[in-house]
């Protein structure tokens, strides 16, 4: 039998940007027939081409979204983690899944059965705001993520990705990394190898890195980095 949710998962679901514009009664409704789903490191929630049933609120843990490229790649699409909500235009399409999804670490889901949204769409057309805003905001970390791609060098990728994990407002920390070192080169899209060397080269802004945690320093300097507009600028701030 489906887990329930508890009084600490639907609080996450309704920080989550999915929930985050719905009225109190309509999620409420929604989280009412909700479940909780638990993975195991390594275990996979759905495949790419399997049908939607539902949409996904991450309550713990971390999930990555994946696709293999013919040549047997992986490409890593996101990876996700506590309030983050995914699949929620393909579910509401009922529609083949385009992307897998495999837990990182163990997970805590929260699954909102797909149909149960569609027929509040139906009585309430004004909960579709909160889906074009999900979409939104996915669609714009995809642009972002374009950007750092084509934009940013390597170091400035990683850079950004260890601000990330900083306390706000810390002027030095250390930051343990949430998931292991082929992943997080996937997901900025870098090889392994490309990843060690910016790491070497984050050593002259005081970063050091171990196997599951980096002590950085000084955060402005690498604020300064992942905000220069090319890589050269590391000479400057160092």
């Amino acid at each position: 039998m489906p887990a329930k949710l508890s009084p600490a998962h639907r609080r996450i679901a309704r920080q989550s940007r999915l929930f985050a514009s719905l009225p109190d009664a309509m999620a409420e409704l929604l989280l009412d027939a909700a479940h909780v789903v638990r993975l195991a490191r390594g275990q996979v929630l759905f495949q790419h081409g399997d049908d939607a049933t539902a949409i996904h609120i991450v309550a713990d843990g971390w999930m990555k979204l994946y696709r293999i490229a013919p040549s047997g790649t992986e490409a890593v699409v996101g990876v996700m983690t506590r309030g983050q909500s995914f699949g929620e235009p393909i579910a509401l399409r009922l529609a083949p899944y385009p992307v897998s999804a495999e837990a990182v670490t163990g997970c805590e889901l929260i699954a909102v059965p797909a149909p149960v949204f569609l027929d509040l769409l139906k009585t309430h057309p004004e909960a579709a705001i909160s889906i074009l805003s999900a979409t939104f905001l996915h669609l714009q970390g995809l642009v972002e993520q374009i950007e750092q791609l084509k934009a940013r060098s390597g170091a400035q990728r990683v850079a950004e990705f260890l601000l990330e994990l900083c306390p706000p407002g810390a002027d030095s920390a250390t930051v343990v990394l949430p998931y292991d070192k082929a992943l997080i080169a996937g997901r900025l899209g870098m090889k392994p190898e490309s990843l060690s060397r910016a790491f070497a080269r984050l050593r002259e802004l005081g970063v050091r890195v171990t196997q599951s945690s980096a002590a950085i320093a000084s955060v402005a300097r690498l604020e300064d980095l992942a905000q220069a507009e090319a890589f050269g600028a590391i000479k400057r701030v160092s």
